[in-house]
């Protein structure tokens, strides 16, 4: 958290490459935590990161999903579940008893 004219000075006055985190366009190189990026946490909204995506309210809403298609018997189903061939079903049923 430099401020963008220290990170140009900085930058223009030394020969490696400069990384910043809110510095300004002057640095060579720019870090953000894709957390931030994708809107991952609705509270936490850092002042260098740009928002691309309120991705916080698609988690939520996937979560309550899923929650309301497991309580109400729709999730897990066939559709989602392994299956083994009938006939070594029965063989297996037949070991065990």
């Amino acid at each position: 958290m430099v401020t963008k004219e220290v990170a140009k000075i900085i930058s223009n006055s030394i020969k490696i490459p400069t990384i910043g985190i809110g510095s300004g366009p002057d640095c060579d190189g720019q870090v953000l935590v894709f957390h931030d990026v994708l809107g991952l946490y609705e509270k936490i909204k850092p002042k260098f990161a740009k928002r691309y995506l309120e991705l916080s309210d698609e988690i939520v809403n996937a979560v309550i999903s899923y929650k309301n298609d497991v309580v109400f018997g729709k999730f897990p189903s066939s559709e989602h579940s392994f299956s083994m061939d009938k006939s070594e079903f029965e063989r297996l049923k037949k070991e065990i008893d």
